[in-house]
């Protein structure tokens, strides 16, 4: 009875799913014959995504509270932070590298001249970007009160308030039983919602397409169509090739199958060009494939404020487009000082629409003022080309919470084949397994391996 009931409501989010790739087609029909009256639905896409990214700080303040708080020793923590931060240096100094090699060998934005009206949106993007020094930066992860970061929604300060919640509950020791169970309750009915949410997601993703296409039509996307190209295939490239191989030598698993596991993720990040919309579901799936929740805990939120390897290799990709199309290409030395210069900068770009094209005004402006107004040139295709940056984001980060539980020996691989094998489903009605929704002990070494 109970094996029934659960296969009929895995039905009824396969039904779900398709009805988001029925709304995306309709989006796009609706934008392309209907363009002034699809604009106006912009709204709906907005919502959907603001409901989402509403449940991200309580999602992540409770995967957290409950990964710290329940393992025995602190050190741990801070290994798995250690781990991921150097991880994610290395791999986000890579993507950039990448993007750079490849902007050189196709040379993108050649023979393309820039008009006023691209020159006028390219003064509107470095308006959006606020500068800031490492000081703010740093001053910005503390939140003005303790519970204020569940209320903005501040992924950063509400990694910083969860772990020193963690750590105070580690330290009431028998009696933080109790806590953590409470908390293990408040987490179920969170994930409960965030599920009934998700049946909104073919009416966001029907007004978040409709309203782009509309606004830009299909001239922008076939007049920029190389550098888009170039990007998609460099980001498919990077996942499969460099992402995809560490996968196999750390962790003996095969890309495409984690991929698969994950395709209702990338498919809402299509439809809303959003990857913070399935972070939520990350954490959620990447606990259900075996890995334990203090990684999933620190990784995942850490990844996507410092893990951004799309967000990487369009930054780089796009500033030798600029150049190019302004026809005053960058030298070798000004590639590698503003490679440099995006490591940082890269950090602080959020996984949301629009925060890659700022911070690329913001590089420009910092090495080569002469360039800004060259942003305007690829505004058009900013939404199309976030998409990729957002799925290649969120595949990092996927990738990244497998690597650091191997290397912490936080991995149950027998779990993860059976999950990606399809014999151990994730459960769409609670997104919490009985199993692992509760406080678990730390996992014994011989479930990781090396």
């Amino acid at each position: 009875m109970t094996n029934a009931t659960a296969e009929v409501h895995r039905d009824r989010t396969h039904f779900l799913y398709l009805a988001v790739i029925v709304a995306v087609l309709l989006g796009v029909a609706v934008g392309l014959l209907a363009p002034d009256a699809a604009v106006g639905l912009k709204p709906l896409g907005t919502g959907f995504v603001d409901l989402i990214r509403m449940m991200i700080a309580p999602v992540i303040f409770c995967t957290i509270v409950l990964g710290v708080g329940s393992i025995r020793q602190a050190a741990t923590v801070g290994k798995v932070g250690g781990l991921a931060l150097g991880y994610f240096l290395i791999m986000s100094t890579a993507a950039l590298a990448i993007g750079l090699v490849v902007g050189n060998l196709i040379h993108p934005g050649s023979g393309m001249n820039l008009d006023e009206t691209a020159a006028a949106a390219g003064q509107k993007a470095i308006g959006a970007e606020s500068a800031k020094t490492t000081a703010d930066f740093l001053l910005g992860i503390i939140p003005d009160s303790l519970l204020s970061p569940l209320a903005t929604g501040n992924v950063l300060q509400t990694l910083l308030v969860a772990l020193l919640t963690g750590f105070a509950v580690q330290a009431l020791g028998e009696r933080s039983e109790a806590v953590l169970r409470a908390i293990g309750l408040f987490q179920r009915v969170v994930f409960r919602i965030l599920a009934m949410l998700m049946w909104l997601a073919p009416v966001g993703a029907f007004g978040a397409i409709a309203a782009v296409v509309g606004a830009t039509g299909a001239d922008a996307l076939i007049s920029l169509a190389q550098i888009m190209l170039g990007f998609y295939v460099t980001c498919a490239l990077f996942v499969v090739g460099v992402l995809g191989t560490l996968l196999w030598l750390v962790a003996r698993i095969n890309i495409f199958s984690l991929l698969r596991y994950l395709g209702r993720e990338f498919l809402l990040i299509v439809s809303t060009s959003s990857s913070e919309s399935a972070l939520p579901r990350l954490i959620a799936k990447m606990e259900h494939a075996g890995v334990s929740r203090t990684v999933v805990g620190i990784t995942v939120p850490t990844g996507y404020s410092f893990n951004l390897d799309g967000t990487a290799i369009y930054l780089t990709m796009a500033s030798l487009f600029v150049a190019e199309a302004m026809g005053d290409p960058l030298s070798v030395a000004e590639q590698v000082s503003l490679l440099l210069f995006m490591i940082i900068a890269s950090k602080g770009a959020a996984g949301v629409t629009g925060a890659g094209l700022a911070t690329l005004a913001g590089g420009l402006q910092s090495h080569r003022p002469d360039l800004v107004d060259g942003v305007g040139l690829i505004v058009g295709i900013d939404r199309f080309m976030s998409e990729a940056r957002a799925l290649t984001n969120f595949a990092g980060n996927a990738v990244a919470t497998v690597l650091i539980g191997v290397w912490t020996r936080e991995f149950d691989r027998d779990r993860a084949r059976r999950v990606l094998s399809g014999d151990d489903p994730f459960d769409e009605r609670t997104m919490v397994d009985d199993e692992h929704g509760a406080p678990a002990p730390h996992r014994e070494p011989e479930h990781a391996g090396a």
